[in-house]
């Protein structure tokens, strides 16, 4: 019984563990298709990134615009070239820089060279970048300038100690990097995003990746989804997934962090290249090859040597892998080719020998299609006259049904008078016998009976004639006009006075004093009537012919 109990607590365990992994290759899945739809419309996000900077420059070359201006308005393009393109960021950096000195500001001075340092640190110029460090007084440098400074420092040596081949070196620069790193926390806001980003690296450096993720989480609550700034944060989370290892969780910001890049036209990224050589692990060539060969195309554009020098390690081997897949689909094509070669030139001779026994059949077909065009309309024309036959017998089996139903109906309703004759005669005759010939004038002079027999009488009357022509009344409807159509209830089967009138017509009875005894009106009565609704027809000339017509 145990032994059971174990086995179904692991089968549950299991189908939600691959549950949880359906899910995650679903929503992996969508990311990259995603992705692969951003891709394509690189151009669109790159025109507006040119837009911007189109107006930018319009701004800047306006003759009336001062030097503060123009400083401030460069400051704006930089930031734009800082990620979409090395040579025109260092370009307007020298140019704000001039400026700089020409106003004589060293906060804006000081301001240029630290933003020229940080763009040497990014595209791997240490060396330039470290001479212009040391030309910066850090005693004499603004405060406000001070987080800069130290930023750029702890970057450098960090980057220094991640490329530096000797290890003495290497722990050299990491103690610099600590030092300028402390340095800097000890003058960031708590909740700025510098102090979070530098948290969240101490925690992973030192193995907290738990922490470093919760870090993240602030970190990422307070961006926009799809901004620069989320790229950055989504590429630093997937570098905690990395090291967690749970490569489905590093996909998916790698994927989030890529799209971000595109959609800001970012061409200075590690996203896409870090995304190509998981794929390229996967096994998934092609998808690797194509990330791959955007991510350079991207740093292509953006022209840094460090980002060339990253691609370059990867994209050989993906190329090379890439390469290969492509000439073995491409040896198999070419066998497959074969082998439909030869399949096509053993179909042409089945079809060289179908086509003479097909030429040999065609006679004979043609002969028989002639005979089949004879015996189908022989058919056709048997056919007809069957159809002809049957609809005759019907109509003949449906008259001899009414003409028994109405000679049932009538038999009965004479049937039915006699009775009543009798009992009217026996009740006389009672009367008279018993002397009540007071009680007999009184009873003749009530219209009771004879009331209550001519509402049976046109009951029986409008369900015999009904039964006979039961689409008699919208036949007669459609001789009239809109506005004039006659009203009758097909779920009491009661005709009206008017009805009745042109259902006597159509039973041959037209003269109005014959109409006006049967249906107990004046003649009169009967004449305004037909003259009424005669005057509603759409051709009064043949309306009551058209009557008589009705079947």
């Amino acid at each position: 019984m145990s032994f059971r109990k174990n086995k179904i607590l692991i089968c549950l365990v299991l189908s939600i563990n691959l549950g949880f992994v359906s899910n995650a290759d679903n929503e992996l899945d969508k990311l990259i298709q995603k992705l692969d739809s951003v891709m394509l419309e690189r151009g669109k996000f790159e025109a507006n990134i040119e837009n911007q900077l189109s107006n930018l420059k319009s701004l800047l070359n306006e003759q009336n615009s001062s030097i503060e201006n123009k400083y401030f308005i460069i400051n704006n393009i930089i930031d734009i070239y800082e990620y979409y393109s090395f040579g025109e960021a260092l370009k307007y950096i020298e140019l704000n820089l001039q400026y700089a000195k020409q106003l004589k500001n060293n906060y804006l001075i000081e301001e240029c060279n630290l933003k020229l340092s940080k763009l040497l640190i990014s595209s791997g110029r240490y060396k330039e970048s470290v001479d212009l460090l040391s030309q910066i007084n850090k005693n004499s440098l603004d405060p406000n300038l001070l987080s800069s400074y130290y930023s750029d420092y702890g970057g450098l040596y960090k980057r220094l100690s991640y490329y530096s081949p000797v290890s003495e070196s290497r722990k050299n620069y990491l103690e610099l990097y600590g030092k300028y790193r402390d340095s800097l926390v000890k003058i960031l806001p708590k909740n700025s995003e510098e102090f979070l980003k530098l948290l969240e690296k101490q925690q992973r450096d030192n193995g907290l990746l738990k922490a470093a993720l919760k870090t993240n989480n602030i970190r990422l609550s307070k961006v926009e989804r799809d901004s620069k700034l989320f790229a950055l944060i989504a590429f630093e989370r997937s570098i905690s997934y990395k090291q967690l290892g749970d490569v489905n969780q590093e996909k998916k910001y790698l994927i989030l962090s890529a799209i971000a890049d595109i959609k800001n036209a970012v061409k200075d990224n590690a996203s896409m290249t870090e995304l190509a050589t998981i794929l390229f692990k996967e096994r998934d060539l092609d998808r690797a090859y194509k990330y791959i060969s955007f991510s350079f195309e991207d740093a292509e554009k953006y022209n840094s040597p460090l980002r060339f020098v990253n691609i370059s390690n990867i994209l050989p081997v993906i190329t090379k892998a890439y390469e290969s897949s492509a000439n073995v689909q491409e040896s198999e094509l070419k066998n497959l080719l074969t082998y439909i070669s030869v399949l096509a030139a053993f179909l042409l001779g089945l079809v060289f020998f179908v086509y003479s026994q097909i030429k040999k059949l065609s006679l004979t077909r043609n002969n028989l299609k002639l005979a089949n065009y004879e015996l189908q309309n022989l058919n056709l024309k048997l056919s007809q006259s069957n159809d002809d036959l049957n609809n005759l017998y019907e109509e003949l089996r449906k008259s001899d049904k009414v003409k028994v139903n109405s000679l049932g109906v009538f038999l009965n309703l004479y049937s039915d008078y006699i009775n009543k004759l009798e009992l009217y005669r026996k009740m006389v005759r009672k009367h008279l016998v018993t002397n009540k010939i007071n009680d007999l004038i009184n009873l003749t002079k009530s219209n009771e009976i004879i009331n209550s027999e001519i509402k049976l009488f046109n009951k029986n009357f409008d369900e015999a004639f009904l039964h006979i022509y039961p689409d008699f009344v919208d036949k007669l409807n459609l001789l009239l006009t809109t506005e004039s159509k006659v009203k009758y209830n097909p779920n009491s089967k009661e005709l009206s006075t008017e009805i009745r009138i042109f259902a006597l017509i159509r039973l041959g009875i037209t003269s109005s004093s014959q109409i006006s005894k049967i249906l107990r009106y004046s003649v009169n009565t009967i004449y305004n009537y037909r003259v009424k609704v005669k005057n509603n027809a759409i051709n009064r000339e043949s309306f009551e012919s058209n009557i008589t017509n009705i079947v």
